[in-house]
C-alpha cells in the first residue's frame, strides 16, 4: 500500500489532533505539542512500511509528546517568584482563562491512559472501539480507562 502525501495526512487530521491536545494538555501547550507531533511524524513518515491506521499512528505520537510536556512541567525549576519579574510591556491581551469550573484542570491530572481515554470520549466523541484503536488497546480496556477516569473525576469534583 502506498502512503498518501504527508500534507494530505496533516490536512485530514491536524484539527482533530489539536482538539485532542487541547483537552489533554490545555490550550497553552496544545499548539506547540501539535507542531512537535507533526515534526516527529514527518521525520518518521518515509520509514513507514505501510499506510494502515495512520490516524492511530499520529495519535500515538501526539499522546507521547503530550506526556513528555507533562513530565517537563514537573521538572522545571522556579528560580524566582513570578511576582518579582518585571514585565517588558503591557500584554496586548489578557491571560487565557479556562471556561470551566476546574473540570479540565482535574482531567489533566488524571493518569496518562485515563486522561487520553476521557479526552477521546468526551472531546472527540469517539466510541470505545475507536478509542481502543487510537490508543492501541482493546475496546474493553478503553471502556475501563474511561470509567476509571470518570470515577476519579467524580471524587475530585465532589470535594
Amino acid at each position: 500500500m502506498r502512503l498518501p502525501p504527508f500534507q494530505a495526512l496533516v490536512d485530514a487530521h491536524a484539527v482533530e489532533l489539536h482538539r485532542f491536545l487541547v483537552g489533554y494538555l490545555g490550550p497553552d501547550d496544545a499548539e506547540d505539542c501539535l507542531q512537535e507531533t507533526l515534526i516527529s511524524a514527518l521525520r518518521a513518515y518515509p520509514r513507514l512500511n505501510h499506510g494502515e491506521n495512520l490516524r492511530a499512528w499520529l495519535y500515538t505520537i501526539a499522546r507521547r509528546k503530550a506526556t513528555d510536556v507533562g513530565r517537563g512541567r514537573r521538572r522545571l525549576p522556579r528560580t524566582r517568584p513570578l511576582a518579582d519579574l518585571e514585565p517588558a510591556a503591557e500584554p496586548s491581551v489578557g491571560p487565557h482563562v479556562p471556561a470551566d469550573d476546574g473540570l479540565w484542570t482535574s482531567v489533566r491530572l488524571l493518569p496518562d491512559k485515563q486522561r487520553a481515554a476521557v479526552v477521546h470520549r468526551f472531546v472527540l466523541d469517539l466510541d470505545y472501539r475507536s478509542i481502543g484503536e487510537r490508543m492501541g488497546i482493546s475496546e474493553e480496556a478503553a471502556r475501563q480507562n474511561v470509567s476509571e477516569g470518570l470515577r476519579r473525576l467524580r471524587k475530585e469534583m465532589d470535594r
